[in-house]
């Protein structure tokens, strides 16, 4: 038999790492020839674009490179599966691509959309009553997935925002006069990522002095009072928000565009609330949103979030060659101290166009930060650093040559 596997979604640093963990796991099992993998996610099965991993990842070095790679190397894509009632022939096209490369599983490395895909696909096979194995791999930095304790892909851009955050403090506290520094994070609908910028507080710091999440319901004149009474404690007040903040109907964030599943891509919450400080307040204002650059920062990646990417990816094959079909991987936490989990599996209808919510336990009364309780949760994802590959001052990138040009 064969197997196929394809990256879904927006990128993270770990995506890759997965699909390092079902190559090797494949490559130790005798029941599996060919590895393909499909350019531009489910695109690249119903285009029939596929390439063979065993003759693009051959040595331990393409390995090691293929780890230490953020983004997706194998393409990605936001296609929407339409229900078989929808579109029946695409589901015949997808079905011939697997024929005719006698693909007998296929591992659906995304998000919770990507959950979609591997539901419907797994369901229709079950429907015909074909023996085609549908797993899905967890991925997204915004940990917003449900039945799996965190998410590839979180810890790292997790350690890039708490990281950049403590280095903004460093640089806003330089001069004598007062400040405010809006730092705008990724998190439509959860705040899992902006919460996390409440590491700093773990090594002594006060800041962020205000965190805000999309699970609490935002108000002008109470965030503008909350910064007056920072600025008469702190010299340099630094804020945290989750780009999915609702502003109000006078104060929505900018939309641009919008995905095959509705999602609209968000900003300009910093901006805007940028510019109400500075007509409230006589001080030095500045927001930064860090957009694009907390999802593929491997330079500052957690050796953790590698790891454990790359062996929820190996579960997975194990998954498919024991029967499992119609089923998401996930993360069950055993202990904070010492940091312990294992790798279980979920019916992807119970992660497929949900969203888990940043716990209100973890928010103070007044909605405006992130609790000392949650830390026990962050801290152990952030732990550990790459060693990566690096010629003339940069890190190597692992890169299947043309399929992405």
């Amino acid at each position: 038999m064969n197997i196929a596997v394809a990256q879904s979604g927006g990128p993270t640093c770990a995506i890759n790492a997965s699909l390092l963990g079902i190559v090797k796991e494949a490559l130790k099992s005798p029941e599996i020839d060919a590895i393909f993998g499909s350019v531009n996610g489910i695109e690249g099965i119903i285009k029939n674009e596929l390439v063979n991993l065993k003759d693009l990842v051959k040595t331990s070095e393409d390995m090691a490179l293929l780890g230490q790679t953020p983004s997706t190397v194998l393409g990605s894509c936001r296609y929407k599966l339409p229900t078989v009632e929808e579109n029946e022939q695409i589901y015949k096209t997808i079905t011939d691509c697997f024929d005719r490369h006698n693909i007998k599983a296929f591992f659906y490395i995304g998000g919770n959309d990507s959950m979609d895909t591997v539901n419907k696909l797994s369901a229709y096979y079950k429907k015909i009553g074909m023996d085609i194995k549908v797993i899905g791999v967890p991925k997204t930095i915004d940990n917003d997935l449900c039945e799996t304790d965190h998410t590839p892909g979180f810890g790292s851009a997790a350690k890039y925002v708490a990281t950049t955050l403590q280095e903004i403090v460093c640089d806003s506290s330089v001069y004598n006069i007062k400040s405010v520094t809006i730092v705008e994070i990724m998190g439509r609908h959860a705040g899992w990522l902006a919460a996390s910028s409440a590491l700093l507080h773990a090594v002594g710091l006060k800041a962020p002095h205000l965190i805000y999440l999309p699970e609490c319901k935002f108000s002008i004149d109470q965030f503008l009072n909350d910064v007056d009474q920072k600025l008469k404690q702190y010299k340099s007040v630094i804020i945290a928000v989750s780009e999915g903040i609702n502003l109000g109907i006078n104060q929505k964030a900018e939309v641009h565009g919008a995905d095959g599943f509705g999602h609209v891509a968000l900003s300009g919450v910093g901006k805007q609330l940028e510019k109400l400080v500075e007509e409230k307040f006589s001080v030095k204002v500045r927001s930064i949103e860090l957009n694009v650059l907390q999802r593929c920062a491997s330079h500052i990646s957690s050796l953790t979030d590698i790891t454990e990417a790359e062996s929820i990816g190996s579960a997975a094959v194990a998954a498919a060659l024991n029967g499992q079909t119609g089923k998401m991987m996930t993360f069950r936490r055993v202990s904070d101290a010492p940091y312990t989990l294992t790798i279980e599996a979920t019916d992807t209808a119970n992660v497929a166009n949900k969203e888990k919510n940043f716990p209100k336990e973890w928010i103070n009364d007044e909605g405006n930060n992130v609790k000392d309780d949650a830390l026990p949760y962050f801290l152990p994802l952030i732990q550990g650093e790459q060693k990566l590959k690096i010629e003339n001052g940069l890190p190597v990138h692992f890169k299947i040559d043309n399929i992405l040009d």
